[in-house]
């Protein structure tokens, strides 16, 4: 095969691979709200879901917040999403993770606070986009009650993004969220003695 022959035969089947994606996007014509997951032992669930909520700011979103169990620390994130108080509205309502509080009742009162917020911006259809910050914390422990949550957010405006973030997601939200990702750790720093670090862990 001469070399125009191989660049006409390369030029035919990138054409050919552009005509199929076309067909395939021409496809792809719905629109709505999507309730998405990230889970999963590794570092990056938070972080990826802010980074989406920094992409609905762009677009001139307005996004709602509500950190269960990080409300007790300070974070890089939040002290950003404050300086854009037109787009955002944060509820920074845990009490720091479970083993940190040792009271499960103010931890029960605390992930209720926070649950209720998370209703109301949901109801509220000036909010694009909801982040429910270690959601999955409150559920695995049994913060609040399954069958509620999994209703609320099956019953979400059809518009509205909400995002669930923190390990061990339970199979009745995987079963009805539309994008679920798993975060797997192959390596983290913590276990070579490396402590959490401003501008990485918070």
């Amino acid at each position: 095969m001469t070399e125009a022959e191989r660049d006409a035969y390369h030029a035919e089947k990138m054409r050919k691979k552009k005509e199929a994606r076309t067909r395939m996007l021409a496809t792809k014509t719905e629109e709505r709200g999507l309730l998405i997951v990230h889970t999963g032992k590794g570092k990056g669930k938070s972080t990826a879901a802010f980074g989406m909520v920094f992409r609905a700011i762009g677009h001139g979103f307005k996004v709602g917040v509500v950190q269960f169990v990080k409300g007790a620390w300070g974070t890089g994130e939040r002290d950003i999403l404050e300086k854009f108080q037109d787009f955002v509205t944060i509820r920074a309502m845990g009490e720091g993770f479970t083993w940190d509080t040792q009271d499960r009742q103010r931890d029960l009162a605390a992930a209720a606070a926070a649950w209720k917020q998370a209703k109301e911006m949901i109801a509220d259809p000036s909010y694009k986009m909801v982040l429910l910050d270690e959601l999955n914390i409150c559920l695995r422990y049994d913060y609040l009650p399954l069958e509620e949550v999994i209703e609320v957010l099956k019953n979400k405006p059809r518009d509205t993004h909400v995002i669930v973030t923190g390990r061990n997601a339970k199979d009745e939200l995987i079963e009805i969220a539309d994008l679920v990702t798993e975060m797997t750790e192959i390596k983290h720093p913590f276990r070579t003695g490396v402590k959490a670090q401003a501008g990485i862990e918070f």
